[in-house]
C-alpha cells in the first residue's frame, strides 16, 4: 500500500472514539499545559519477549500521534527484571519498531537512571513516604487485604527514617538474601484501590543485567520506574493500554511527592483479534514447549513472525487507523487485518505460476521439441511493474483438482471433451488419460488449438475455465508451506474447565508440500519480495531457501472473507 493510500485508509475509516486522544493533545497543546515543551511521547516495552501485533498499534499511536503534533518520541526499553531480559529481544524490538516505518528520537532504558531512581528513593525515604520491609512476599499479600477489606499496616512500616536509609543503602550494598526485603512506598494500606495500598518499590535480585551486569542487586518495580522515566525524559503524554488505569494515581502520586516534571499517563484499549492470543507469557511457553519453530514461526502474532509470513507494515498500519482507539477493550476479527493485506498485496505483489500438486498433462499434437514464450504481465494492477516471458511446452503441470474423469455438476475445468483455456498460452481439450496399475491417475493427454495463442480463439467461441500451468521442462522445484490460523477457535481461551489454551490449537496450522513446481522466473525471487501464485494465494520467499531448493510461505489465500462482511454490512 503507497503512503497515499494509506492516508486514504486512515482518514475515511477511523473511528471516532479514537479522536480522544488526539483531543486531549490538541487541548494541551492550546493550553500550553506543559509550556513550550515539544509534545513528546514514548514507545516502553520489556525486552523478555518479541513484539507481537498487538504491540503495533501502541507503536502506531505513539509514533503516530507525536509526528502529528510536531513532537518526538522516545524507544525505551523497561529492562527492570534481568533474570527475563535478553539483548536478544532488545536487537528484535528495533528490528521490528523501523520494519514498521518508524525511528526514535532517542533510545533510551530504565536502566540509564537507576543511579537517579536510588537517589530519588532515598529522598523518599528521608522524607518518611517510603520504608524498608522485612515480610515475605506471601505475607505481603495477605496484608494487602482485598477489594472488599483493607489491608493492615506492615510491623515494619513505622520503622525511623535513618533505620529505613541504613538497611536501603545495605540492601544496595549485597548484604542480603534476595527476597529477604523490599522498599515499599509508605500511602495507605485502606485504599480501595489496591495499587495505592503500600506498593513495592525495589525488591532484592542476585541477578546479571544484560546492560549494567552486576552493578545493581536491588532492582525498581515498573510502577515506580516508569512514570519517573517518563518525567526524566520529559514525556508530555504516556499513553498505555487499558490494564494500567488502575495504576494511575500511583504515576501521579510518585511524580507529586518528588515534585519532578509532570509526565501525565492517558489509556486506551488493546488491539485483541479473533483466533489470536497475544500474551507474551504464553508464546514464550508455546517456543518454549517447541510447539511453534521460534518467535518467528510464521503462525505466531509476533511482527517477526508475520513479517516472515509475508505480511506487510502498510497493511499493520492501516488496520490500527482503522480500529482506532477508545476507552473501552473489544475485539477485532482477524479477516480485517486479512483484507487490508489483501488489498496492499493486490496492488504491490508480481503474479507469477505455481502448481502446488502438480499433474502432468501432455499435448499430443504440439510439436515434439519445441518450446516458446508468452508474454505475461507481472501485475495487471500496476502497468509500470512491465511483463515477463515464461516458457511453454508441449509437456506442462496443472493442479491435481483441475482435472477430474468423471466431473461433478458445475465443474468447469478439464475434463474428457472438455476445453479449457490454459491462461495466456491457449485453448486444450482433455482426450485420455495414463493411469499406474493401482489405478491412479499418472497424466492426461489433450489437444490444443494452434489458432487461439495467447488464449483467445479466432473463431470466437468462449470457454468458461481459466487455469494456470508450468512447463514440466522449466519448473522449478520448490517447497512451499500452507500457513493457517494458530487456534482454531476466535477465542483462544474459551476452553472447557480443566483443559488449557493449548487444547485449541489448531493441527491443520501447517501443511507442506515438498514438490510444487513453479514457474522458473521465481528461482530469483528475494526475501520480504510478495507474489501472487495466480488462483492460489499471496507467497513470499522464506528465510530457510538455500541456493538449491527455494521455500515459499503463503501469506493468506486469495478469499477475502472480511470484504464479504463488509458488503453484506452495507446492503
Amino acid at each position: 500500500m503507497t503512503e497515499s493510500n494509506l492516508e486514504s485508509t486512515a482518514a475515511t475509516s477511523e473511528a471516532p472514539s479514537s479522536s480522544f486522544l488526539r483531543g486531549i493533545i490538541a487541548e494541551d497543546v492550546s493550553t500550553k499545559k506543559f509550556g513550550d515543551a515539544v509534545i513528546q511521547t514514548r514507545f516502553p516495552p520489556e525486552p523478555n519477549g518479541y513484539l507481537h501485533i498487538g504491540h503495533a498499534k501502541a507503536i502506531c499511536i505513539d509514533f503516530g500521534l507525536a509526528d502529528e503534533f510536531g513532537g518526538k518520541t522516545n524507544l525505551r526499553f523497561d529492562d527492570t527484571n534481568p533474570e527475563k531480559e535478553e539483548q536478544e529481544y532488545v536487537d528484535a524490538i528495533q528490528a521490528d519498531v523501523r520494519w514498521l516505518g518508524f525511528d526514535w528520537e532517542r533510545l533510551c532504558y530504565a536502566s540509564d537512571y537507576f543511579p537517579q531512581l536510588y537517589e530519588w528513593a532515598l529522598k523518599l525515604i528521608g522524607d518518611g513516604k517510603a520504608y524498608v520491609d522485612d515480610l515475605s512476599a506471601d505475607e505481603i499479600r495477605k496484608y494487602r487485604g482485598t477489594l472488599t477489606e483493607p489491608g493492615k499496616n506492615s510491623p515494619y512500616r513505622d520503622r525511623s527514617a535513618e533505620e529505613n536509609l541504613d538497611l536501603f543503602q545495605r540492601m544496595k550494598a549485597g548484604e542480603f538474601a534476595d527476597g529477604s526485603r523490599v522498599l515499599r512506598a509508605k500511602i495507605d494500606m485502606s485504599s480501595p484501590n489496591l495499587n495505592m495500598r503500600d506498593p513495592v518499590m525495589y525488591r532484592i535480585l542476585h541477578a546479571t543485567h544484560h546492560r549494567t551486569g552486576d552493578e545493581w542487586c536491588i532492582y525498581p518495580m515498573y510502577d515506580y520506574a516508569h512514570g519517573q522515566s517518563d518525567s526524566i525524559e520529559r514525556v508530555t503524554h504516556s499513553m498505555c493500554t487499558l490494564e494500567f488505569a488502575d495504576h494511575q494515581p500511583l504515576y501521579r502520586w510518585y511524580i507529586e511527592q518528588l515534585g519532578i516534571f509532570p509526565s501525565q499517563q492517558i489509556e486506551f484499549d488493546r488491539l485483541n483479534l479473533t483466533y489470536t492470543m497475544l500474551s507474551k507469557r504464553k508464546l514464550l511457553q508455546l517456543v518454549k514447549e517447541h510447539r511453534v519453530n521460534g518467535w518467528d514461526d510464521p503462525r505466531m502474532p509476533t511482527l517477526s513472525g508475520i513479517r516472515r509470513r509475508g505480511f506487510t507494515p502498510g497493511a499493520l498500519r492501516a488496520l490500527c487507523a482503522a480500529v482506532g482507539a477508545s476507552r473501552t477493550n473489544g475485539s477485532t476479527d482477524i479477516e480485517m487485518l486479512e483484507h487490508f493485506q489483501r488489498d496492499d498485496l493486490n496492488h504491490r505483489a508480481n503474479r507469477a505460476m505455481a502448481v502446488l500438486r502438480p499433474l502432468k498433462v501432455v499435448i499430443d499434437n504440439y510439436p515434439e521439441g519445441q518450446e516458446e514464450f508468452v508474454e505475461v504481465a507481472n501485475n495487471p494492477e500496476d502497468p509500470s511493474a512491465g511483463t515477463r516471458m515464461v516458457p511453454f511446452s508441449r509437456e506442462i503441470y496443472i493442479e491435481q483438482d483441475d482435472f477430474r474423469e468423471v466431473p461433478p455438476p458445475k465443474y468447469f475445468r478439464l475434463s474428457p471433451g472438455k476445453e479449457v483455456r490454459l491462461r495466456n498460452a491457449y485453448f486444450v481439450t482433455a482426450q485420455s488419460v495414463v493411469k499406474a496399475a493401482d489405478g491412479s491417475l499418472v497424466e492426461v493427454h489433450c489437444t490444443y488449438d494452434s489458432a487461439s495463442r495467447g488464449g483467445n480463439s479466432p473463431d470466437g467461441r468462449k470457454v468458461k475455465g481459466t487455469m494456470h500451468w508450468v512447463s514440466t521442462a522449466h519448473a522449478l522445484t520448490a517447497e512451499v508451506r500452507l500457513y493457517d490460523k494458530l487456534f482454531s477457535k476466535a477465542d483462544p481461551f474459551d476452553f472447557p474447565e480443566g483443559g488449557d489454551l493449548f487444547d485449541n490449537l489448531n493441527p491443520n496450522s501447517l501443511e507442506t508440500i515438498v514438490d510444487a513446481r513453479l514457474e522458473p522466473s521465481l528461482a530469483d525471487a528475494q526475501l520480504g519480495q510478495p507474489f501472487q501464485f495466480e488462483r492460489v494465494g499471496y507467497f513470499c520467499l522464506d528465510s530457510d531457501s538455500t541456493a538449491e531448493k527455494k521455500v515459499f510461505n503463503r501469506t493468506l489465500p486469495l478469499k477475502d472473507g472480511w470484504a464479504k462482511i463488509e458488503k453484506k454490512a452495507g446492503a
